[in-house]
C-alpha cells in the first residue's frame, strides 16, 4: 500500500476533470445510483486516478467522455476504483471487460491509499459476489487478494 497526498494544484486538476465528467453524465441523461452525491463521486474518482498515476510514476491526462475506453491512466488500460472508506474492498462488475487491470484506491481528498491490483477475470470469483447497498451484484475483492503495485509496473501494458 502506498499513501499519496495530492497537492493543491493536483486537486484543482482532478476537481475540474470530475466536474466536467459529471456535466457530461448529466447531458447524456446518465442516472446514478448514488443520488445527490454524483459531483463528489466524480471528483473523488478523478482524485483517485491521479493518486494512482502519481504512485506509479505515470502520466494522467484527466480525460473526459472516454468512459470505458482505454482505462483511467493514459496508455495503460488500468481501471481505478476509488472508495471513500479504507475498510472497503475493490469492486469489479460482471460488465467490466476481462483482461483489464483494476486498482483499489481508498480515502478522500487530499490523501489516498493505493492498495493493489487484480485482473478483472481473476476478480470474478463466486465467493466474492455480493449485493452491498442494493446497487446490484458485484464482486468485492478483499485487499489481501490484491497483487503488489510493484508487480504492475513489470506487467506489459494493454
Amino acid at each position: 500500500m502506498i499513501e499519496i497526498t495530492l497537492k493543491d494544484y493536483e486537486l484543482v486538476q482532478a476537481a475540474t476533470t470530475g466536474g466536467l465528467r459529471n456535466i457530461g453524465a448529466i447531458k447524456r441523461g446518465y442516472e446514478s445510483n448514488i443520488s445527490g452525491k454524483e459531483w463528489q463521486a466524480h471528483i473523488e474518482g478523478a482524485c483517485g486516478e491521479l493518486a494512482v498515476a502519481k504512485a506509479m510514476g505515470r502520466y494522467w491526462g484527466g480525460s473526459i467522455n472516454t468512459f470505458k475506453h482505454g482505462g483511467d491512466i493514459d496508455s495503460t488500460g488500468w481501471e481505478v476504483r476509488t472508495r471513500s472508506d479504507h475498510n472497503h474492498d475493490l469492486i469489479v462488475r460482471d460488465t467490466d471487460p476481462d483482461g483489464r487491470v483494476f486498482i483499489l484506491v481508498t480515502g478522500r481528498s487530499p490523501t489516498f491509499r493505493v492498495h493493489g491490483w487484480i485482473e478483472s477475470g481473476d476478480a470474478k470469483r463466486e465467493e466474492w459476489l455480493q449485493d452491498h447497498g442494493g446497487h446490484g451484484p458485484a464482486y468485492f475483492v478483499p485487499k489481501e487478494h490484491l497483487l503488489k503495485l510493484g508487480d504492475l509496473n513489470e506487467r506489459k501494458s494493454d
